[in-house]
């Protein structure tokens, strides 16, 4: 009985190994890749404001929520970030850093207009989004499946077999694909926008920002038939 068991265990061992190698035989491994460009809607700007006391702080505080209201900023999207005071300087001891979101309806260049104070430090872009971009990344991340598929059926069609069902799908790591970094206005070609005179040209409409740019990877393994 204990020679038969051993006989057993041997031949399933040798059968799953006989597996395993045809597995790995009749297998083909490729790797579909998808782009994608999404308009951003929303775009998040930090800025900053400055006085001599706490006073004038306040005060153009208060002309800072007031600017941005009548640009059609929501109270809620505006956020407050740090407060800082120099006891060391003779001029402009108090400054204070907000961020506030602005959407596609924002008519950003006359905001830009109104923000252009002696008071106002600076206006950078922090942050631009879509925020339907989780859908986005979901479709391009399908359509990279998708071509990954095509991709195998071509190849294996050439040599007359067929492709059979997946055995493994991978999402390839690309720290480029889903991260939205502050991009560029085309005109101005930097991401620190710095406040300009009151007559300044440049544009800075969201048809002037570039897309939002979604790229995936997916690698896959499917059987031969």
């Amino acid at each position: 009985m204990r020679l038969k068991h051993f006989l057993l265990v041997g031949l399933l061992s040798i059968g799953s190994f006989m597996n395993a190698q045809e597995i790995k035989k009749n297998a083909i491994e490729v790797t579909g890749v998808a782009e994608m460009e999404v308009e951003p809607d929303e775009i998040i700007f930090s800025i900053g404001i400055k006085a001599d006391n706490k006073n004038d702080l306040a005060n153009n505080e208060k002309k800072l929520f007031e600017t941005l209201k009548n640009g059609g900023v929501k109270n809620e999207d505006i956020k407050f970030k740090s407060m800082y005071q120099n006891l060391y300087s003779k001029t402009t001891r108090f400054t204070k850093s907000f961020e506030f979101k602005v959407s596609a309806k924002t008519n950003v260049s006359k905001l830009f207009e109104d923000l252009n104070q002696k008071w106002v430090t600076n206006l950078n872009i922090s942050e631009v989004k879509n925020t339907k971009i989780a859908d986005f990344r979901k479709t391009v991340k399908i359509n990279a499946l998708k071509a990954a598929k095509e991709k195998a059926d071509y190849l294996l069609e050439s040599i007359g077999k067929k492709t059979g069902n997946p055995m493994e799908i991978i999402e390839v790591e690309d720290y480029m694909s889903d991260s939205i970094i502050p991009v560029a206005y085309k005109t101005a070609q930097m991401s620190n926008i710095q406040l300009e005179a009151a007559d300044s040209t440049v544009d800075y409409s969201f048809e002037n920002i570039e897309n939002i740019k979604l790229k995936y990877s997916i690698k896959t393994k499917y059987e031969i038939l």
